[in-house]
């Protein structure tokens, strides 16, 4: 091999550049095992949030020093480590959720949704949450609520926050 191309290729100290490549590939492993989940949205629950079947990624690091917010898109897990849903928080812990004629009502009074972008017609009685409980829902509300998964999730049960 030519040295002009040794060069290129490895640089001029190959020790150095081996150790730079191993470091970067040691971040990688670090950042997607521990930090940024990969997840496949499965359905049209969240659109047009995220789209079926595109891949997004989790920070899995978003609720180490606060809690979850309202209007936060969150990954919740279900039965086993692969299973699980991409939904938006509306309910915080402590809060009555209901929806009448479509809208969203949080302790009676109406929540704004500026994410919402269709119309429903959901009626569900009053939900009332506990002391580690959200309530979640996709923002596909076109679907009929018979359709959807949404309902209360436990603190231990959000995985992170979805990343835009």
């Amino acid at each position: 091999m030519p040295s002009w191309l040794s060069i290129v290729v490895m640089g001029r100290n190959p020790k150095v550049t081996l150790i730079r490549v191993a470091a970067l590939i040691v971040t990688f492993i670090i950042v997607v095992k521990f930090i940024l989940l990969p997840i496949r949205v499965e359905g049209i629950s969240m659109l047009p949030t995220y789209k079926d079947r595109s891949v997004n990624f989790v920070n899995q690091l978003a609720y180490l020093w606060h809690e979850p917010q309202r209007g936060d898109v969150v990954s919740i897990r279900l039965a086993g480590p692969h299973v699980m849903y991409l939904k938006r928080i509306i309910g915080l812990p402590g809060e009555t959720v209901a929806f009448e004629n479509g809208r969203v009502l949080i302790n009676g009074e109406v929540l704004d949704e500026p994410y919402e972008k269709t119309p429903c017609d959901w009626n569900c009685p009053p939900v009332k949450l506990g002391p580690d409980e959200y309530f979640v829902v996709g923002d596909n509300r076109t679907m009929p609520w018979e359709d959807h998964v949404f309902g209360k999730a436990g603190r231990d049960r959000i995985v992170g926050k979805a990343l835009l």
